[in-house]
């Protein structure tokens, strides 16, 4: 067994793995969401967007369970014989990636609770497209001022949520 299909099978555990976490989360979300009342489309009550979102989750998670699945029987068949299979190189965590990611949740709490909706959106967003070594400050800056004018426009004015766009201390 080369470190390619070594690779490729543990990539698949992982994906069963995580996706039988995205699927207990989800059923997890349905279940609670069911202890409220649902309501209907027309009439939504406080259970219906756990247990639509619950559901959303669940399904993605049985279908990245199911890949996984597939991708380890797919690696467990041996190759061809004299096939070349190209070398899988040991790739290090992203911690920029994930620094950047932790920190535009804890600046979006923070300035959520004692900024407003405005400066927490824009604050997330821009933290979390420096993520990305592909993304300049101008582009995030970009992204976050439009990712601002939209949830101005969704949750501030068109679901009129009680959450203040600006609020000082």
């Amino acid at each position: 067994m080369n470190s390619n299909s070594s690779t490729q099978r543990r990539s698949g555990s992982k994906d069963i793995a995580g996706g039988v976490l995205m699927l207990g989360l989800g059923l997890g979300a349905i279940y609670t969401g069911l202890g409220y009342q649902v309501g209907t489309l027309t009439r939504m009550g406080p259970g219906y967007f756990p247990v639509a979102v619950g559901a959303v989750l669940a399904t993605m998670g049985l279908i990245i369970a199911l890949a996984g699945l597939r991708a380890q029987s797919q690696y467990r068949r041996k190759p061809a014989a004299g096939a070349a299979l190209p070398q899988a190189r040991g790739q290090s965590p992203e911690w920029r990636g994930w620094s950047c990611i932790v920190l535009s949740a804890v600046a979006f709490i923070v300035l959520g609770r004692w900024g407003g909706l405005a400066p927490a959106t824009f604050a997330v967003t821009f933290i979390a497209a420096l993520g990305d070594r592909q993304n300049t400050i101008k582009s995030a800056l970009l992204l976050a001022l439009a990712m601002v004018a939209v949830a101005v426009i969704v949750f501030s004015w068109a679901l009129q949520m009680q959450f203040p766009l600006f609020r000082w201390g």
